[in-house]
């Protein structure tokens, strides 16, 4: 039987694996298991416990077949990763890490929204993805090339926080340098990373492995997806995207293989993380906090924030039981608790025993659900009821109960005080946000003898344009399509597509027929001594502040937006937008205008448009013409090449001069008067 792909449900590779429950004893079929993400859950409370048997037969098959050792486990310096339940993966040029205005990194602004969270252990630094291939630059220089980025890493390791780079491992087609064990291991080093973030990488090579032990000993590696368990002996983490659970929350097979061995949760498209929160919380394991998936918003709701905010709480506190107590997974619970939607892990030590209990129901369930005979129970993150505990709705609750004579621990107050001060919050609301159009006002309009005679005049009046694209993960005007998508896959993404833009000009505008020249751009310093703010990667292609010898007819490049548009605003005009740029370009195309005086020929580069947006988290530009320049081999990089008027690049922008680009130019326009 043939598979029809449908992107709202999940995959065969991602659903989990049924355990078929034979005698304690019978390992026959067990190394099916290993290839599990997620060990299916039986429906049937009366089959747990012969489901908790099968899985306790198989780890130990496992360990023996793979000759498991904990040595990775054991290294001085990297026991941190077991208890790193929450980890942000931020894009570098997120607008909570980093000030457009004030030309800066801002850390601070990161962690103190990150405190509706709980707070964070890690983050990702991401850094070239789904900018990478607009010219020849590696994912190395977009990590090198940052200004301020030592102090960045220094400023969150001085917050407390561990901090991974991303290896692009499909970077292929870019400048060629060393061979990428080199790289990586000598910028892990140089940035004092704490892990690498294994992009579309399961599991790494041992060669890579090894290496970077030895750049920067201790160092962790995060394998995506589902680690191989021959590799779990070296590799600490593992990112559970895309796992699928079963309706009763089952058992995260790699977590189970070995406790220390740490795993974030992460459904990037979901507005509801209600299912991957309670299995990391009957697991014992982590969230991955991703709100911005390549510049698309994909925020967390008040409700999951809470959750895990509660959860983190619990979870710091009581990891010596998470890691080190005895593991009861669908632990017996009162009568009633399966009906009323409510399921428990236990972990028990030394007389302490902490309940995670999980609610899939849509309402509150409230009872006497831990049934422990003698001894004292606390409630960690509700008040005390004469009805028992709270689950609330879609979330989670904790009971810790100790045994007769055993003293409560010292940490207890502490976490009911932290839980009374942030209580559960209900409202599973998607947070929108909407993308909208920033930048200078417009300019006073001049007279059509003050413009070039090669400009493109386009009149004033009503339009319709067709606006074709490529459908990458950034999205377009107001993100992705993905909205609750399990993993988008072509014809979902990567495919073309088209969108209407329709319009009104007041006034008739002269766009330039061709792109600014070193030459003019030259003239321009010349007159006005420019100095942009930031001069990092300005005109970067000229020698000694000057156009290169025979090059001064071609484009300039190696500016930025704010480059462009002071030039634009010394001659008067202003950058085009997008849409002004399409319809002088297709009138051109079409022979409805014609240009002024012709230029020497030159390469063809990308142009800025003013089109600059933000949604308060990302900032992104479209860019419009294609360029010579093309980054080949893989489906990752940017688009490149000449392309039809009516295509456009959705650019995500980076700051510090680093989106100033050797494929990047522009030209002018000028809003007229009147029709000439």
């Amino acid at each position: 039987m043939s598979y029809v792909f449908d992107p709202l449900v999940p995959r065969p590779i991602d659903l989990p694996t049924v355990v078929h429950l034979g005698a304690p004893t019978d390992v026959e079929g067990l190394r099916d298991l290993d290839d599990a993400k997620i060990f299916a859950a039986p429906d049937n409370p009366v089959q747990w416990s012969a489901w908790r048997e099968r899985l306790h037969t198989w780890r130990s098959d496992a360990r023996v077949r793979h000759a498991y050792s904990d040595a990775a486990y054991r290294r001085e310096g990297a026991a941190w990763a077991a208890t790193c339940h929450a980890v942000a993966q931020v894009w570098l040029w997120d607008e909570l890490l980093y000030s457009f205005e004030e030309h800066r990194f801002t850390p601070e602004r990161l962690l103190a929204d990150a405190e509706r969270f709980g707070g964070l252990d890690a983050v990702v630094l991401w850094h070239a993805y789904p900018v990478i291939g607009i010219d020849d630059r590696n994912q190395w220089d977009f990590y090198r090339d940052v200004p301020g980025i030592h102090g960045l890493v220094a400023d969150l390791h001085a917050a407390g926080l561990r901090v991974f780079v991303d290896y692009n491992p499909w970077d292929v087609g870019t400048r060629r340098g060393r061979d990428d064990v080199t790289e990586l291991a000598e910028l892990v080093a140089d940035l004092g990373a704490d892990g690498v973030f294994l992009d579309t990488l399961k599991k790494a090579e041992p060669e890579l492995v090894e290496r970077l032990e030895r750049a920067r000993p201790g160092v962790v590696l995060e394998g995506e997806s589902k680690l191989p368990v021959a590799r779990v002996a070296d590799h600490a983490l593992s990112w559970a995207q895309f796992f699928a659970d079963s309706p009763v929350p089952g058992v995260l097979r790699a977590h189970w293989y070995e406790r220390r061995h740490m795993q974030h949760h992460v459904r990037r498209w979901h507005r509801d993380h209600g299912e991957e929160l309670r299995s990391a919380w009957l697991n014992g394991v982590g969230v991955m906090v991703w709100e911005v998936v390549f510049g698309v918003w994909v925020g967390w709701n008040p409700r999951d924030a809470s959750t895990l905010a509660r959860m983190l709480t619990v979870q710091r506190a009581a990891a010596d039981l998470l890691l080190d107590g005895e593991w009861t997974p669908l632990a017996p619970l009162a009568p009633g608790a399966f009906e009323a939607g409510v399921v428990a892990s236990a972990f028990a030590r030394d007389g302490v025993t902490l309940w995670t209990l999980a609610n899939r129901g849509s309402s509150d369930a409230v009872g006497p659900w831990v049934e422990v005979g003698e001894g004292r129970v606390v409630d960690l993150l509700g008040p005390d009821t004469p009805d028992g505990v709270v689950v609330p709705a879609g979330s989670v609750a904790a009971v810790l109960h100790l045994a007769p004579g055993v003293a409560e621990p010292g940490w207890v107050a502490q976490v009911r005080a932290t839980a009374a001060a942030r209580p559960h919050d209900a409202d599973a609301s998607f947070p929108h946000r909407v993308a909208r159009r920033v930048g200078p006002p417009s300019p006073v309009a001049v007279a059509h003898a003050d413009v070039p005679g090669d400009a493109v005049v386009v009149p004033a009046g009503e339009y319709v344009l067709t606006v074709r694209y490529r459908a990458r993960e950034t999205g377009m005007y107001q993100g992705a399509p993905y909205v609750d998508e399990w993993k988008p896959l072509p014809p979902r993404l990567h495919d073309a597509r088209t969108l209407q833009r329709d319009g009104a000009l007041e006034r008739p505008v002269a766009v330039a027929s061709r792109d600014v020249t070193n030459a003019e751009f030259a003239a321009f310093l010349t007159a006005t001594g420019y100095r942009p703010a930031v001069g990092h990667r300005f005109l970067a292609g000229w020698d000694d502040g000057r156009p290169p010898v025979g090059r001064e007819h071609e484009p300039v490049t190696h500016v930025d937006l704010g480059d462009a548009r002071a030039y634009c605003a010394w001659r008067g005009g202003r950058l085009p937008t997008e849409d002004e740029w399409q319809l002088a370009a297709q009138a051109l195309a079409t022979g409805r205008a014609t240009s002024g005086p012709s230029v020497p020929p030159g390469p063809r580069v990308w142009s800025w448009t003013e089109s600059e947006h933000s949604d308060g988290r990302s900032r992104f530009v479209m860019l419009k013409g294609g360029a010579d320049h093309v980054s080949q081999g893989s489906e990752w990089y940017v688009d490149g090449g000449p392309q039809d008027p009516s295509f456009a690049l959705k650019l995500l922008l980076p700051g510090l001069g680093v989106a100033r680009s050797a494929s990047i130019g522009f030209r002018c326009a000028w809003t007229l008067e009147e029709a000439p």
